[in-house]
Order: structure tokens, then sequence, then C-alpha cells
């Protein structure tokens, strides 16, 4: 069970998929970080300092607090500037993603558009051989 298990986890999609979980991790942080300290902060400045994330709205009369924490004490509310807030900020990573990934897709272009090395005569007539072989 132990070689099954060793040969299961040598195996290169597993290696592979464990490099992407921790490098996804650790871009993962980095876009967090630009989001929370780069663009929210801009945001926040062009909104004048606008923060949804205290907007709620009390669901029984016992709850009379003016900020979300002490009216979650209080009882039952619907914190839908939370909501609001977090999908806010799901919509700018999610952007932010897809900018990389096309930037990331447009360099791999590049790379596929290079020209094919020249061929040397030797080559060309091995590739004719090679191709009138496989007519035959």
């Amino acid at each position: 069970m132990l070689k099954e298990f060793r040969e299961f986890a040598m195996k290169g999609n597993v290696v592979d998929l464990a490099v992407g979980v921790i490098i996804g991790a650790a871009f993962g942080a980095i876009v967090t970080s630009l989001v929370g300290d780069v663009i929210m902060p801009i945001i926040g400045a062009i909104t004048g300092g606008l923060d949804f994330s205290n907007y709620f709205t009390g669901l029984s009369k016992s709850v009379t607090a003016t900020n979300l924490v002490d009216a979650k004490k209080q009882g039952a509310v619907l914190a839908w500037g939370n909501f609001l807030t977090l999908t806010l900020n799901f919509l700018i990573i999610a952007f932010v993603l897809f900018m990389v990934i096309r930037a990331m897709n447009q360099l791999k272009r590049k790379d596929e558009a290079a020209p094919a090395p020249k061929l040397t005569k030797q080559e060309e007539l091995l590739t004719e051989i090679r191709d009138l072989l496989k007519k035959g």
C-alpha cells in the first residue's frame, strides 16, 4: 500500500497540482494585497471614504445600534452592506485576475508566433524522405 501511495504521489499530475495550489495561494495573497492596499484606497478616495460594510437593516425592534458589530449583538440583522462590499471586492479581484491572465495569454501568443527556425538542407531532405515513407 505504501508503494502504491508513493507511485500515486510521484505522478506528474499530483506534483503539478501541488505546485499549482502553492503558487495559487501565494498569488491569491498578492491579489488580495493589491485589492486591499492599492485599489480599495483609491476607490475610497474617489468616493470620499464611502464604506458599505457597516450598512445593515435590523430585523427586530430590539436592534437600535448604529454599527454592525453592536447591532448583531442586539438581534438579527440583514448585513446587506457587508455583502455589497464583498461582492465589489470579488468583482475587482476577478477583473484583476482577468487582466493578468489576458496579459499572460498575449505573451504566450507572441512566443507561439515566433517563426520556426530555418531547416538545414539535410533536415529538409530527411523530412521529405519521412513524408514519402508515410505515403508508401
